[in-house]
């Protein structure tokens, strides 16, 4: 519609001149005022002027209308490029910020143990249970149950002790049967909603003795074995319970048999998995306590 009303004036302006002319002839041969008619004619110019002035803006208009439709077009286009950018941004931010999705769903397990003398168990380094008879009881053979929640993998870990009386290694001292003692501890873990027995004691279970004593062996009846036997005691490690400790550095618990370990009270309460074994140190009397660990998976 912009481009019409410039062609309807300029129609207007060509009638009036063709009116203007005939107009002009009219007067000359009337003999009118030579003034009247060069008026007549400056007007017809002026007109035609008008005229192809209206042509030329009505094109200018067109084409200035061309160029600013061409002109937003990238303006739009790059508002629609810059959303879907912002879109995958945060996208990508959202992503970012998602928590990571459970390694597996937590379920209930038991774990069921029995030591000579005292134990302590832990699972990915949290303390769920410990024996109930102190390590300080002389024959304290006792067997516990402990139940607990995880998800696999985790970590299990057990710090086993035999009884002594002091760092000599030696227990009922001063009595007639001043000895060494012995060791011995056995576990099996099972699924409580499967009955699955999914771990149990044996060699593939990793081992640190951190306390062996005596070291001379001879000195076992002596009157004052503190004095005359030899011992030596590792530092625990702070976080050896925990799921990020690296064992690498630690030996394979050895696997007994009952006939070396000669388990008792609370030893037959409980029914053993075929797997399940007795484990220790390498040295049933000497090594006094053992940390065990081993990863469920």
């Amino acid at each position: 519609m912009a481009t019409v009303w410039p062609r309807i004036v300029c129609a207007y302006f060509r009638f009036n001149l063709c009116f203007s002319l005939l107009s002009t002839w009219t007067l000359i041969s009337m003999n009118r005022t030579r003034n009247t008619s060069v008026l007549l004619v400056l007007a017809l110019a002026v007109s035609a002027a008008a005229c192809g002035s209206a042509d030329d803006a009505a094109a200018d208009i067109a084409t200035d209308t061309e160029t600013i439709v061409e002109a937003a077009a990238p303006v739009e286009t790059a508002a629609v490029e810059t959303s879907a950018a912002s879109e995958t941004d945060a996208a990508d931010e959202s992503a970012a910020t998602e928590e990571p999705a459970a390694s597996g769903d937590t379920s209930t397990y038991e774990i069921e143990v029995w030591a000579d003398n005292w134990m302590a168990v832990y699972v990915d380094g949290v303390l769920i249970g410990e024996d109930s008879v102190s390590i300080t009881t002389e024959r304290s053979f006792n067997a516990e149950t402990f139940s607990f929640e995880a998800a696999v993998p985790f970590t299990v870990a057990i710090e086993a002790k035999d009884f002594k009386e002091t760092d000599s290694g030696i227990e009922y001292i001063g009595e007639q049967n001043q000895q060494m003692g012995d060791g011995g501890i056995i576990a099996q873990i099972t699924d409580t909603e499967t009955g699955e027995v999914v771990a149990a004691t044996d060699a593939g279970w990793s081992a640190l003795v951190v306390h062996q004593a005596p070291l001379n062996t001879d000195c076992v009846r002596d009157a004052d074995p503190d004095s005359t036997c030899e011992f030596l005691i590792i530092e625990t490690p702070s976080d050896w319970a925990s799921v990020g400790f690296d064992d690498s550095g630690w030996n394979g618990a050895t696997e007994w048999s009952a006939a070396d370990v000669s388990p008792k009270d609370g030893y037959d309460e409980i029914n053993w998995d075929g797997s399940a074994q007795l484990i220790w140190g390498t040295d049933l009397e000497v090594d006094n306590t053992v940390l065990l660990r081993t990863t469920v998976s």
